[in-house]
């Protein structure tokens, strides 16, 4: 495969990263040092939902498929970037916003929702991020779409009382991923991207490393 651009997608994993309120914190430390043991292991006392990672349908459905379950194809894709950066803390993404780029969407394409969010990363004003309006996710959803990405901390509204986005992508077994970084640096047509989790057994989510790529 002749790799013409890689774009990292992916927040790093440390101690100070924003996690959605009620999650674990994390708390990434030593275990073992060169200097004691003769070589360096951590700790990594993480939740599933920190940092850029993905949601399983588990996350909100008993019934749904864990992370382990679901086939990788789900999580690689040809990305279709929608952009929403015009959009203030707390404003929904509309159907208008998102029409534009309908015609892009289909079956085993990526939605990348494009908020430009994590230029608030270290301020509380990250926890005030846009969303995605029900009516776009439907829509997408009707389109064929299975995997919606946002670089936010959350697809859906952040004062974290309706999971709307959640429970319509959940139910057909999609993946929502969350927490991404640098959908500005796709610049190119047809990124392929890739996200793929840790296989956790019986998982609701995990942490994962994206990339964009250019072929």
């Amino acid at each position: 495969m002749n790799i013409k651009k890689i774009v990292d997608l992916t927040l790093s994993l440390e101690n100070d990263l924003p996690i959605f309120p009620g999650d674990p914190r994390p708390n990434i430390r030593p275990a073992t040092t060169i200097e004691k043991h003769g070589y360096n292991t951590s700790y990594l006392d993480i939740g599933s939902h920190t940092g850029t990672h993905v949601d399983a349908p588990f996350h909100f459905r008993k019934e749904g498929k864990t992370i382990d379950r679901l086939p990788l194809e789900n999580f690689i894709g040809e990305g279709v970037l929608i952009p929403a950066t015009h959009k203030k803390g707390g404003e929904a993404i509309t159907v208008e916003d998102a029409a534009p780029y309908f015609d892009k969407l289909g079956p085993g394409k990526v939605a990348l929702i494009h908020t430009g969010w994590t230029s608030y990363l270290g301020e509380q004003e990250y926890f005030n991020h846009p969303y995605v309006d029900i009516e776009v996710i439907l829509k997408m959803l009707q389109l064929g779409v299975r995997t919606f990405l946002i670089d936010a901390l959350n697809i859906d509204p952040p004062s974290g009382d309706s999971f709307l986005a959640h429970e319509a992508i959940t139910m057909v077994n999609g993946i929502i991923g969350e927490n991404f970084t640098n959908f500005d640096q796709i610049t190119f047509d047809h990124p392929l991207i890739v996200a793929l989790p840790l296989k956790i057994t019986n998982g609701d989510g995990s942490p994962i490393r994206a990339i964009a790529m250019k072929i």
